[in-house]
């Protein structure tokens, strides 16, 4: 039984590539006419495969529904939540991954840093949009039309000085992002706090949502964060290959133009302050 199931999946692959004929499926397999047509009435009796009227298989609609309904009752949280653990584990800051909901970018998930002082962001609440690491890189990949009209439609609040002032810095910066892979908050939104980020990407490479690394910078300097920035890229990665069911990330990803630590980080000057949101 085992080898027919074998033998029955093989056959998706193979027409995945574009219809076929039975002789082609039967050699392709290895086996007789007689085996592949069993195998493709099976197939096609449950929609995985359709008979055109030229007598060719291809791939049925049933199997890109099923394939749809998988990706769409994903849970990101879930799939990220050990290696945001790991990540933490690895680090000891403060771990968030969040996803752009309604013009929102909200927190889903929080690992708290093991040291005394600690961020009050909240799993479901909205960040900074305009400065926060996440929220570039999210807003970096959407389609450009509307990116533009999100752009001129948000407000610019002056958190800090290195907040983002407007519509046409905030487009540049997050042009950058997209070109680079991956994203920094210093100081942007709380002059003491510090963050670097990276995309989780799907099945076809957009952007899901994304992961950082925070720290106010009495504990560690922005320079210092910026040096994990492989370690949160990786994390990334790792959970982009989890979601899209082990698949490579897409060719597609960009993949940082600088190496970090070639990197010359605009810092915010220290301050020993208790984030204050």
């Amino acid at each position: 039984m085992s080898q027919t199931v074998d033998r029955a999946l093989s056959i998706l692959p193979l027409l995945a590539e574009g219809p076929a004929n039975l002789e082609q499926v039967a050699t392709r397999l290895g086996v007789h006419k007689s085996t592949a047509l069993r195998l493709l009435r099976t197939l096609h009796e449950h929609g995985m495969v359709y008979r055109q009227q030229d007598q060719r298989y291809r791939l049925g609609a049933r199997l890109f529904a099923l394939a749809q309904e998988a990706v769409e009752n994903l849970d990101v949280r879930e799939i990220a939540h050990p290696h945001l653990l790991a990540l933490n584990e690895r680090c000891g800051h403060t771990v968030h991954l969040a996803v752009y909901e309604e013009n929102e970018v909200l927190y889903i998930d929080k690992v708290e840093s093991r040291y005394p002082v600690r961020m009050y962001s909240r799993i479901g609440k909205p960040v900074a949009i305009t400065v926060a690491a996440v929220a570039k890189l999210l807003l970096a990949d959407l389609p450009e039309p509307e990116l533009r009209t999100l752009a001129e439609r948000l407000s610019y609040p002056a958190y800090t000085p290195r907040s983002t002032p407007n519509a046409a810095a905030f487009l540049k910066e997050l042009a950058t992002v997209r070109e680079q892979g991956w994203a920094t908050d210093f100081g942007g939104h709380e002059e003491s706090i510090n963050c670097v980020g990276a995309p989780i990407r799907g099945t076809d490479g957009r952007v899901v949502a994304a992961c950082s690394v925070s720290a106010p910078n009495v504990v560690v300097t922005a320079e210092e964060l910026l040096s994990l920035l492989p370690l949160v890229r990786r994390t990334a990665e790792e959970i982009s290959r989890e979601y899209s069911g082990g698949a490579p990330v897409s060719a597609s990803v960009p993949h940082a133009s600088q190496n970090p630590s070639q990197v010359t980080a605009e810092t915010p000057e220290k301050k020993a302050e208790e984030p204050s949101s």
